[in-house]
């Protein structure tokens, strides 16, 4: 019995799986933002009663959480104190001396205070240079005064990061045992540790983050595993990292700087799984839940990795997946703009609480959602007729701010669904068209609870088809969890030109990488039979400023064979990223050794029994509007479809965790997988 929970804005999603009996059951539970982990016990308790089982039966549950995200974009984290050399007491402010524009960006941009201000800050008498050699010895005595003057001024956690502490960490390593021996209580993070890579202000930066978070998450862990414990779950918290793989809650309150895009993970990692099981290799993860909307791109049928993300301001050097996330959800609040009047979308969000108007927790505000229960496209009974919405309050909600720009209700709901996919588009064109990559030559996975009610109207906009729904869309993201696979990664920094550095060098900082990641693997308890372990350089061409990571054979790891054949690699992969190679010399920067602890499969579920005969599968018939008029409008149950089943638009499919929109003059399919698949009716004529 494994579970896994994702802490969404607006709804907790359960899903969990029975690997004995190879069936899955799923819940949603309003979530509650005063303390998360209420929603999650309550969910627990939830979906425990749905299967029949008593908690003890959970026998693993996979946490997805925005703890790190929030504290960050809300300015809510703990007081930090930073160690660094003397000298560069101002390394966070200068940070790399970027504005949002040229001229102009720089006078309009509010640089936000660092995560650590400068009153926090202490320079330390010592010096490294970028080869790991002291250049000047360290003043242990000036220190431990800064030290105390510090960590007695009340702060909640402690960052040291040195100069060229990457290459020789010795310093950090005496100054934590200074700190531990006179403040044994306060949290100390090392950038040597939490990130042993070059460039100053990333590895201070991300090191910083990792404690102006870690306080908080500790908190947050220590009341959730309170929470299972009183339901009486006895089983591990595992959480999920931001490059999708899996850590425990232990590993995750001392390094949750790796967490800070958990949340959208999970819903990435299951799309690839699609894509390997329906031969669907390019496709475009759209995940719309109550607060925001996250993109992702496929390619063959993996996921793109990316070596840094953004965390409002501030970068974080860790290895997420690559998702883009904009402010629109169902809970997106719609109004009027102060300046022009005209109709805008979100950023801002009615939430868990109050909520949209038609959920019936108070809001007053109408939302994206609001706008679906005018246009008939959301059932006036969710979750499976557990939560009735209030039809005739989201109706006057939009209709008051329809009043003020002159339209009735029902443009006024299509105007709020316009401009929320408009946002929704945007992102999804960054991912694809600003890189260079067609639309087209993709297909779109819709979920999140309210993914599928807009997918087939952002597919039509670009042009990518087939719009592909899970059997479990509305809880997605926690199906991920449970296809993600334990993951750690391990870094040497060494720099250099690639002809001019002793391969024998390489192979020794391998096997050393490699012995780092077995000993965590064991920390981990990962079966013997499930590790993995990849090898990768971070190589560039001389005067570059950025790299790009080769995978490196394991048996040239092992052989200890040339590395003519990864250097070729990096060309053509050069090419194909930015469209060009040079002949210039190839310099190194960095080996990564990635640990695996391979889980379980979720085994697929396709529909067992169902109908082709639609007309035996509809629930009702309600209105539905399209296309500018009121249509009598089927709406199926989709668990009655049948495997090969064909649905014409328009229509509404409901399920227990979301409701599917198909548009006119589009059709639906249910795959072999049970997955609907949504294309235009010229295609399948």
């Amino acid at each position: 019995m494994r579970l896994g929970v994702d802490v969404g804005g607006t709804f907790t999603d359960l899903l969990l799986q029975d690997d004995i009996r190879n069936i899955t059951y799923r819940a949603k539970t309003p979530s509650t933002p005063q303390d998360q982990s209420i929603g999650v016990a309550a969910g627990v308790k939830l979906i425990c009663e749905k299967a029949g089982i008593a908690p003890t039966d959970i026998s693993l549950v996979l946490h997805g959480t925005t703890v790190a995200t929030n504290a960050v974009l809300e300015g809510k984290g703990a007081r930090v104190g930073l160690l660094v050399t003397e000298g560069f007491e101002h390394t966070l402010h200068l940070a790399k001396s970027w504005t949002p524009g040229p001229l102009f960006g720089w006078i309009v941009m509010e640089k936000p205070d660092p995560l650590a201000s400068l009153e926090d800050t202490r320079g330390i008498p010592q010096r490294m240079d970028a080869r790991g050699n002291v250049v000047r010895e360290l003043d242990e005595a000036r220190a431990t005064a800064l030290i105390d003057d510090l960590c007695n001024s009340g702060v909640e956690a402690l960052t040291i990061s040195l100069m060229h502490s990457y290459a020789n960490n010795a310093h950090e390593r005496r100054l934590r045992d200074i700190v531990k021996e006179r403040f044994p209580d306060l949290q100390v993070s090392l950038s040597s540790e939490i990130l042993p890579e070059f460039r100053e202000y990333d590895r201070a930066i991300t090191t910083v983050m990792n404690d102006y978070v870690r306080p908080i998450m500790t908190r947050y862990l220590s009341r959730i595993e309170g929470r299972l414990v009183d339901e009486n779950v006895n089983s591990k918290l595992h959480i999920v990292r931001s490059d999708g793989g899996l850590m425990s809650a232990a590993a995750a309150a001392d390094r949750p700087v790796h967490t800070v895009l958990s949340g959208p993970a999970g819903g990435v990692t299951a799309t690839a799984m699609i894509a390997k099981r329906t031969g669907l290799n390019k496709l475009l993860a759209f995940d719309m839940g109550g607060t925001s909307t996250d993109v992702s791109v496929i390619i063959d049928g993996e996921p793109t990795i990316s070596r840094s993300t953004e965390v409002g301001y501030f970068p974080a050097k860790v290895p997420t997946l690559d998702v883009r996330s904009v402010g629109a959800g169902g809970g997106s609040i719609a109004e009027l703009s102060e300046l022009t009047s005209s109709l805008r979308v979100g950023p801002r969000s009615a939430g868990a609480m109050p909520g949209p108007v038609a959920y019936r927790r108070g809001g007053t505000e109408p939302t994206v959602s609001d706008a679906n229960v005018v246009l008939g496209y959301l059932p006036a009974k969710l979750l499976g007729g557990d939560m009735d919405l209030d039809v005739e309050g989201a109706r006057n909600a939009v209709a008051a701010i329809g009043e003020k720009i002159g339209l009735d209700p029902e443009h006024a709901a299509q105007g709020v669904l316009d401009i929320a996919n408009e946002v929704m588009l945007g992102a999804l064109r960054v991912i694809t068209v600003q890189r260079g990559l067609d639309p087209r030559d993709f297909g779109m996975v819709a979920f999140g609870g309210a993914g599928p009610l807009h997918a087939n109207a952002l597919a039509a906009l670009l042009g990518c088809y087939p719009v592909v729904v899970p059997a479990n869309p509305g809880v997605l993201s926690a199906l991920g969890f449970l296809e993600a696979e334990f993951k750690n990664e391990f870094v040497r920094t060494l720099i250099g030109a690639a002809s001019g550095i002793d391969d024998n060098q390489i192979w020794a900082g391998f096997s050393e990488l490699a012995d780092k990641a077995v000993a965590w693997m064991d920390e981990q308890e990962v079966a013997e039979a499930d590790r993995g372990v990849t090898y990768s350089l971070d190589l560039r061409y001389e005067q570059q400023g950025f790299e790009v990571a080769i995978k490196v054979p394991p048996e040239l790891v092992e052989n200890a064979k040339g590395l003519d054949r990864v250097f070729d690699d990096f060309h053509q992969t050069h090419e194909r990223l930015y469209g060009v190679r040079f002949d210039l010399p190839i310099e190194l920067v960095a080996l990564r050794v990635v640990a695996t602890g391979a889980t379980p499969p979720v085994k697929e579920s396709p529909p067992e029994s169902g109908t082709f005969d639609i007309s035996s599968a509809i629930i009702e018939t309600g209105r539905g509007f399209f296309d500018g008029a009121w249509v009598d409008t089927p709406h199926i149950d989709r668990d009655r479809l049948a495997a090969g089943a064909r649905v014409e638009g328009p229509a509404i499919v409901r399920q227990y965790d979301t409701t599917t929109v198909l548009l006119p003059n589009h059709y639906l399919e249910v795959d072999d997988h049970g997955n609907l698949l949504i294309w235009p009716t010229a295609k399948g004529e």
